[in-house]
């Protein structure tokens, strides 16, 4: 009886440790999702540090919602700029990133997640997570490039 019961364990472990794993990568997410994904936090107060929903900086937003998708990013815009191929500004498409230098401090120092039709969204310290124009007075002229993560 205590033969069949370690059996009968045995098959069933390995049956559960036999399924693949069933989450959501960067083969099967698209830059829609993402894009949906951020949009859900618009509003969400700016908090220098911050990478919750109770409060983000920009590279915190950008990890956080390519966390969500199973997508895993450096902290800082500096590194999260090191990752990915780069995206020439005609070619962006929805869930690219897009970089921006020279806000607070020298060299790249925001992020954030392209929406389609030249806007971006972003944890801006003015506005909280909010959505922006690339050709804007003030982030036209920083906008130092782009990077895809999505295959």
């Amino acid at each position: 009886m205590v033969k069949k019961g370690i059996l009968l364990l045995s098959i069933l472990f390995l049956i559960l440790v036999g399924q693949p794993l069933r989450h959501t990568s960067a083969a099967t997410m698209d830059g829609s999702d993402i894009v949906q994904q951020a949009k859900e936090h618009i509003g969400t107060p700016y908090v220098f540090g911050g990478t919750t929903p109770n409060g983000f900086d920009c590279s915190g937003f950008v990890r956080y919602v390519y966390k969500q998708a199973g997508i895993n990013l450096p902290r800082s815009s500096g590194d999260q700029y090191n990752v990915g191929s780069s995206v020439d500004s005609d070619d962006l498409q929805p869930g690219d990133l897009v970089f921006f230098g020279n806000t607070y401090k020298s060299g790249i120092s925001h992020a954030g997640i392209y929406v389609g039709k030249d806007k971006f969204i972003s944890a801006s310290s003015s506005k909280g997570i909010a959505i922006d124009s690339l050709k804007s007075g003030y982030w036209g002229p920083k906008f130092v490039g782009a990077k895809r993560v999505l295959k």
